[in-house]
């Protein structure tokens, strides 16, 4: 399989999970587990405290889900996107215990790296120093 085919599989994959993880999250199809360990609970319910911070979220995810799988603007949605690929993992290392609660976060930073990959020409420029 080339590297294209993969970055191509990848954005479909990474779409289809923020898309998804979006419009349940806006529709409250998925409610939250009920043993959840006491720093993601405090976490889960500062960010819910505002009000704003959860639906602006999930209504990025879907959003920029969308946008990989309509390829209408993948190499922006994945800018987007990255903050909260980071975050996603983060939360789960840092706050829930086992190595079983870090496979799909680590997925989706996988996904995510393997869907920038075709879009390094259009990333490159972004780190290169001024002259």
């Amino acid at each position: 399989m080339n590297l294209k085919l993969i970055s191509t599989l990848a954005r479909y994959l990474l779409g289809l999970i923020f898309f998804l993880s979006g419009v349940a999250g806006l529709l409250n199809l998925i409610p939250p587990p009920t043993d959840m360990p006491e720093k993601l609970l405090t976490f889960m319910n500062g960010i819910l405290a505002t009000g704003y911070f959860f639906p602006l979220l999930k209504t990025t995810e879907a959003i920029c889900g969308f946008l990989l799988l309509s390829s209408l603007a993948p190499a922006l949605a994945l800018v987007i996107l990255a903050p909260i690929s980071i975050n996603i993992f983060c939360v789960h290392l840092f706050l829930t215990p086992g190595i079983q609660n870090l496979l799909l976060p680590l997925g989706i930073v996988v996904l995510h790296l393997l869907t920038a990959i075709k879009y390094w020409p259009v990333y490159k420029p972004l780190f290169l120093r001024n002259k």
